[in-house]
């Protein structure tokens, strides 16, 4: 995030605290190839019916493979079996392939849920 936004810190904004993505509300997923770990992913709870996605991330070297879509897909099928009905996210003006993954993926846009100061889109899925 600091190499992307370089004022993000992590104090600032929404959470994303270990405990949050604890089941049965949430869950946290990593991607290895062979003991290498490039790819992560978790989603937490908003309320009842509507989780987050957050801290997403692909490895540069392994980009373009399609991991982030499986990854994705894997978040809202576990979001879904948790119980939720939406699932939401948000991404900065500085990440165009994740504006693109995620319009390709069915997110529509929506105002501001979370005021989160290194976001300038904000989505949301119904599952």
């Amino acid at each position: 995030m600091v190499t992307i936004y370089p004022f993000w810190d992590p104090s600032v904004g929404p959470t994303a605290k270990p405990e949050e993505f604890e089941a049965p509300h949430g869950g946290f997923f990593v991607v290895y190839l062979g003991q290498t770990p490039v790819a992560c992913g978790g989603f937490k709870r908003l309320d009842d019916r509507t989780a987050e996605v957050k801290r997403m991330y692909v490895a540069p070297p392994e980009r373009g493979k399609g991991i982030a879509r499986r990854m994705l897909d894997r978040l809202e099928e576990e979001a879904r079996r948790a119980g939720y009905r939406f699932i939401r996210l948000d991404t900065g003006d500085r990440q165009p392939e994740a504006l693109s993954l995620y319009r390709s993926a069915g997110y529509g846009e929506i105002p501001d849920y979370n005021q989160n100061p290194a976001a300038s889109y904000w989505f949301e899925k119904p599952l």
